[in-house]
C-alpha cells in the first residue's frame, strides 16, 4: 500500500470514529439527563449543570481526534 494513501485512510478514519462515537455519548447522555428531569424535575439546574460538563469533556474526544488527523496528514 501506498504510504500516502495509508495516511489519508488513518486519518479519515481518525476523524469519523472521533466523531460518530463521542457524537452517540452525547446523544446518550441527553436521553438520560432528559428522563432524570422528566422523573423529578426539581433538580433539573443540578442535572443541567453536570450534563454541560460531561458534554464538554466528551467533545473533547472529537477534538483530539480532529487533530491526531491533522497531525498524520501534515506531519
Amino acid at each position: 500500500m501506498n504510504p500516502e494513501v495509508a495516511k489519508l485512510f488513518a486519518a479519515g478514519l481518525a476523524v469519523a470514529l472521533g466523531g460518530a462515537l463521542p457524537a452517540l455519548g452525547q446523544a446518550i447522555m441527553v436521553k438520560a439527563s432528559m428522563e432524570a428531569v422528566g422523573r423529578n424535575p426539581a433538580v433539573k439546574d443540578d442535572v443541567f449543570s453536570r450534563m454541560i460538563i460531561a458534554m464538554a469533556l466528551t467533545e473533547s474526544i472529537a477534538i483530539y481526534s480532529l487533530v491526531i488527523a491533522l497531525l498524520i496528514l501534515f506531519v
